[in-house]
């Protein structure tokens, strides 16, 4: 039952090779539990289902990974009612823990500027060219880790029937299979566009041989094309190299990127767009980022502002309680999407 499921979501949902491993993760440990219980896949009941949550919950599980599981799990039983294995779904009714709403980290205007004009003159010219051009469009088009390095240098039937992304430099425009199997065009932005083509110039990509002995937009020096993790562990050297006030990594710039945007422009339907969000919910979350940074912004430029924050500091009453510090600074969250 589970190779079918695995099957199904692969060929027939065509979910995107990450999920699918996902997927495969969470279904062996259901099925290991079920074992573990003496209970058969097609036997487990609800009650079993919110003890296996409790226990996820109780070592330490976040609510959000615990809500990807059972997400899984419904889906996997779901599954099996349209096959009529099962009468029910145990776990149609078991809900996560609540997770606390956490704000993305974002940089600000001037340090993602900051990283995206950053020169390393002492590094090899070809990683040089290549680093600053996967910064300009991670940061120009907002794209995810795993869009990025599915890209090829330009379009192809095999990248199509593959799942892969590809750039049209005459259009300015990148082309990605995002999650759900959906693809959008972005567009490039001019510095991005000119780093590209830097990269192309020293990558050999604009030679059909070049192209058809490697496809990919982004690769090694061994020839073979970038993972995640090696995206990640270049992209936190460029950071520290160019001063940033934190480590970066991909989805930050794609937070950046989003933040900056809505900023300048406030319509989030664009914004949603260019993401690739199913749900403008989850486009939402930018807003917040928004008003954290007119908030300071008013905080630190109204006259009335600072003559409250001056009043504060200069009062001093006998016995009077003192003002709670303000909270810190909201960690790291990855939307859905």
């Amino acid at each position: 039952m589970l190779q079918a499921y695995l099957t199904h979501v692969r060929v027939e949902k065509r979910l995107a090779a990450r999920t699918v491993t996902l997927y495969t993760l969470h279904l062996t440990q259901l099925s290991a539990l079920a074992h573990q219980a003496g209970l058969g896949l097609t036997a487990v009941p609800p009650t079993q289902v919110r003890r296996w949550a409790a226990q996820m919950h109780g070592a330490g599980r976040q609510g959000r990974g615990i809500a990807l599981v059972l997400s899984c799990w419904r889906s996997f039983y779901t599954w099996l009612g349209q096959q009529g294995w099962v009468g029910s779904n145990p776990v149609s009714d078991v809900r996560a823990p609540r997770a606390p709403k956490l704000l993305p980290k974002a940089l600000g205007v001037d340090d993602a500027v900051q990283l995206a004009e950053f020169q390393n003159p002492d590094d090899d010219p070809w990683l040089e060219a290549r680093d600053a051009a996967l910064v300009e469009l991670l940061y120009g088009s907002g794209l995810r880790v795993g869009e990025l390095v599915g890209l090829d240098v330009r379009a192809s039937p095999q990248a199509q029937q593959q799942g892969r992304g590809w750039i049209d430099l005459e259009a300015a425009e990148v082309h990605v299979l995002g999650k759900g199997g959906k693809r959008r065009s972005v567009p490039i932005g001019r510095q991005a566009l000119a780093a590209l083509q830097r990269w192309l110039h020293l990558r050999g990509g604009l030679e059909p041989s070049a192209v058809l002995s490697q496809p990919a937009l982004f690769m090694g020096r061994n020839g073979t094309r970038l993972t995640p993790q090696s995206i990640w562990q270049r992209l936190r050297r460029r950071s520290q190299l160019a001063g940033t006030p934190t480590a970066v990594h991909p989805h930050m710039l794609r937070h950046s990127f989003a933040s900056h945007v809505l900023q300048s422009s406030g319509d989030l339907r664009a914004v949603q767009e260019l993401l690739g969000h199913a749900n403008i919910s989850t486009t939402q979350v930018y807003t917040r980022l928004d008003f954290q940074h007119l908030a300071k912004a008013y905080d630190a430029a109204h006259p009335r502002a600072r003559q409250k924050k001056a009043s504060r500091r200069s009062v001093d009453l006998p016995g009077a309680v003192p003002a709670p510090p303000e909270s810190p600074a909201a960690t790291e969250a990855e939307p859905e999407g």
